[in-house]
């Protein structure tokens, strides 16, 4: 790689690396660490069974070789495991005034980041129409700018999107209980039963990415669109009232069945747009599910 490419990738990273940083330490961190204190309880040792012990936790194998009663106990467990599920598709290449892909790969950095500053793992998998990168969970600075140096520079091998592949391959390499961060703009379908079925071991929060331009148009006559992923073409009259009132309610229609997918399936949803201030929303967010 060229030395003035490598500069540049570098340069890049460490931007994001001060800006993500410097809002987990002041404001995140602790709206993160509070919003997922409830980790869930592992096994520690065990004891002889004392009168008022509840005997549900009998170790039945223990009891049997020591012809005595024996209890479990348990202990709080206190690493926590985030996953970041980070769509990569070419619809992420849209921004008006900032790319979707970039705003996703911040809010992906503050998690890791928070995760770190909790002393917790952190893992990555990209998507598109298919898994393309994973990266197991581990702790450390150097691991988290490794995260991220993926999410910025990655090459994907393909443009569409297929949320439901990447629940598929989290359950096959996530065998503890995590905490689950689905990062897309959730142009997809199909995915319900899965996150049904993930979410009975996982905790999931997802967050939809969208582009004002998406959704709202300026009255600028006839343009041309094309669709990222599919490479369709569309030639599309601003100028006309009706169409403009049909893509706000496509939007908003899509918007109500994201909601409803996700409360089916116990998901935390969080609809941000990229020229709002996303970082105040996210904060918002977890001091109310807090």
């Amino acid at each position: 790689m060229p030395e003035s490419k490598t500069s540049e990738i570098l340069k890049k990273i460490r931007k994001v690396e001060i800006k993500t940083r410097r809002l987990v330490n002041t404001i995140f961190s602790g709206e993160y660490h509070s919003s997922y204190k409830g980790r869930g309880m592992e096994f520690d040792e065990v004891r002889s069974y004392s009168y008022g012990d509840d005997v549900r936790n009998i170790d039945w194998n223990v009891t049997a070789r020591a012809n005595e009663p024996y209890v479990k106990l348990f202990r709080e467990e206190r690493e926590l495991i985030s996953m970041i599920l980070f769509d990569a598709s070419a619809s992420n290449d849209f921004g008006s005034s900032v790319i979707k892909g970039e705003v996703a790969a911040e809010i992906s950095s503050l998690f890791a980041f928070s995760a770190v500053q909790n002393n917790d793992k952190v893992g990555l998998i990209i998507f598109t129409s298919e898994v393309e990168k994973y990266i197991p969970p581990s702790k450390g600075r150097n691991h988290v700018l490794k995260i991220i140096r993926e999410i910025l520079f990655f090459e994907t091998k393909n443009k569409g999107t297929n949320i439901k592949s990447a629940f598929e391959y989290l359950n096959k390499v996530m065998k503890k209980k995590s905490v689950v961060f689905l990062i897309s703009d959730l142009i997809d379908n199909g995915y319900e039963s899965i996150l049904k079925l993930t979410s009975k071991k996982h905790d999931i929060a997802a967050i939809k990415i969208t582009d004002r331009r998406e959704v709202e148009f300026p009255n600028v006559g006839l343009v041309q669109l094309e669709d990222t992923e599919t490479g369709e073409v569309l030639l599309l009259d601003t100028n006309s009232k009706k169409w403009l009132k049909e893509i706000r309610e496509k939007e908003e229609r899509q918007i109500e069945n994201i909601k409803k997918t996700l409360t089916k399936t116990k998901v935390k949803f969080i609809n941000l747009f990229t020229d709002e201030n996303y970082f105040d929303q996210l904060v918002f967010y977890f001091k109310k599910n807090s």
